[in-house]
């Protein structure tokens, strides 16, 4: 039987979750203060903590440096404040989820449900480590063994089997919606739908319909009751795929949904539940979208309660004969006939910096295949590098952009094409400024392929720019 542990120093509260946990599968124990906490755990490690974090005798988060706590018990944290700073760090040090005070018995139950093996007679806890990368760089529905890309597993690993609200950020291409997709059937809520929204896609006339449902005669050509994605999507995952798309009007409704846990249909006064977990994505950098007006600010908040960033192609191009492989081996089985790349091939894709990222990679393997007469793909269907870089050498800075960084216009020599020579003593900042803009300007400033030859995210370049621009304005 697992046993649980309440600490919470409001007794109602505890009295509550008390009640609703206490049965065949769960034993439960309560504390309301830090030291009754610890002589429980002495006593019995719990395999779950619904752990408050304000306590008379001190914080919750005390009880993360405790070995015992973090090797073997499960801890959710229970908070009248789920936007607090200190809940957010407790999910970042792993805490699985939160619960918000007054707690709603259904959320509850959702948590419990996902401690136990489904059908299993002893009640054992879901291992954390369950959907490990195996030997193939393979996790879940994502392929790759970069550093880049185990830091994005580690995160799937440690959210998913919780109910916590996750926001994935990356360029268009980068696999947003598998990483979705995983985060899904890594979960207690594998055996329920998941259901993807592209709120871009849709017109603004229907989206909040599509969304939320309609009743019968709610509005024009209403002839009949409609389910929305909320209500399909009952007990699963709901993906909302670029969210920053979403009509202004209806990221409030959303935002409702988010801090109530419920929703009407379009023409209705009946409230229902939304028995849903919230996946959001953006191909754009929050912030950027907010400031932008196409994002509330208040929105991005609840929606980003535990961000994934998904590496662009070009800072894991060690994976890409990998998933170049994984993409032609299902071509080859899907079309019947099988074929394979050439060493030559293999390398040349990983020199190409790849500005459309995995659905770049994943359509020039199609071609390639199609194009292919034999059983071998070679390179001389598969893009060149230099499609990116060859837009001819690097022209000399202009007189006054190098005297904006305090370098004389006659220290700066091209050597040769493609090279900037700098000085000896020119700072790595001031260096590191003349390139990209001597880049951007070579590229058309063209932003995507600037940052595509420089070898660097989009969001690291707009963050330069924008640095350089505001130090612009302060000397002026």
């Amino acid at each position: 039987m697992n046993h649980v542990l309440i600490v919470d120093d409001d007794v109602d509260s505890a009295s509550s979750m008390r009640e609703l946990v206490m049965g065949e599968r769960f034993s439960v124990a309560v504390a309301h203060n830090l030291r009754d906490a610890r002589k429980q755990i002495a006593m019995q490690t719990p395999n779950l903590l619904l752990l408050d974090l304000e306590l008379p005798d001190g914080n919750g988060m005390e009880l993360f440096s405790d070995p015992q706590v973090v090797d073997e018990s499960k801890i959710v944290l229970v908070t009248g404040h789920a936007s607090l700073d200190s809940s957010i760090e407790a999910l970042r040090r792993g805490a699985m989820d939160y619960l918000v005070k007054p707690v709603r018995m259904r959320r509850l139950e959702e948590i419990l449900e996902g401690f136990t093996v489904p059908g299993g007679s002893d009640g054992a806890l879901v291992p954390m480590a369950r959907g490990a990368a195996d030997e193939d760089g393979r996790f879940g529905r994502l392929w790759g063994s970069s550093q880049p890309m185990q830091r994005v597993y580690e995160q799937i690993r440690r959210v998913a089997p919780t109910g916590v609200t996750v926001l994935i950020t990356g360029e268009s291409g980068t696999g947003k919606e598998v990483v979705a997709q995983t985060l899904h059937e890594l979960s207690s809520r594998r055996s329920k739908p998941f259901l993807a929204v592209n709120c871009g896609a849709i017109s603004p006339q229907l989206i909040e319909s599509e969304i939320f449902g309609h009743e019968k005669g709610s509005f024009t050509g209403a002839e009949r009751q409609h389910q929305g994605f909320f209500e399909r999507a009952a007990g699963g995952t709901l993906f909302l795929d670029e969210v920053t798309e979403m009509p202004p009007q209806l990221q409030v409704k959303l935002l409702r949904v988010l801090e109530t846990g419920c929703f009407m249909r379009v023409g209705s006064t009946q409230t229902l539940q939304a028995q849903v977990r919230i996946v959001a994505a953006t191909n754009r950098v929050p912030l950027e979208a907010v400031a932008a007006g196409k994002l509330r600010e208040d929105l991005l908040y609840r929606l980003n309660v535990f961000p994934i960033a998904l590496p662009p192609l070009r800072e894991r191009l060690s994976d890409v004969p990998m998933l170049a492989e994984h993409f032609l081996q299902q071509i080859s089985q899907r079309e019947g006939r099988s074929k394979q790349f050439s060493s030559a091939a293999l390398r040349q894709l990983a020199r190409y910096p790849w500005p459309g990222n995995v659905r770049e990679l994943r359509n020039a393997v199609q071609r390639a295949y199609v194009m292919a007469c034999g059983e071998v793909i070679d390179t001389e269907w598969l893009p060149q590098a230099q499609a990116l870089d060859g837009a001819g050498p690097l022209a000399l800075p202009a007189p006054q952009a190098l005297q904006d960084v305090g370098v004389e216009p006659e220290q700066v020599h091209a050597a040769q094409p493609n090279v900037l020579k700098l000085p000896v003593g020119l700072s790595m900042a001031e260096a590191e400024q003349l390139l990209i803009e001597e880049t951007l300007k070579q590229c058309q400033y063209q932003k995507e392929r600037t940052a595509a030859v420089l070898g660097i995210s989009l969001k690291t370049l707009y963050n330069r720019l924008k640095r350089y621009s505001s130090a612009e304005q302060r000397a002026s």
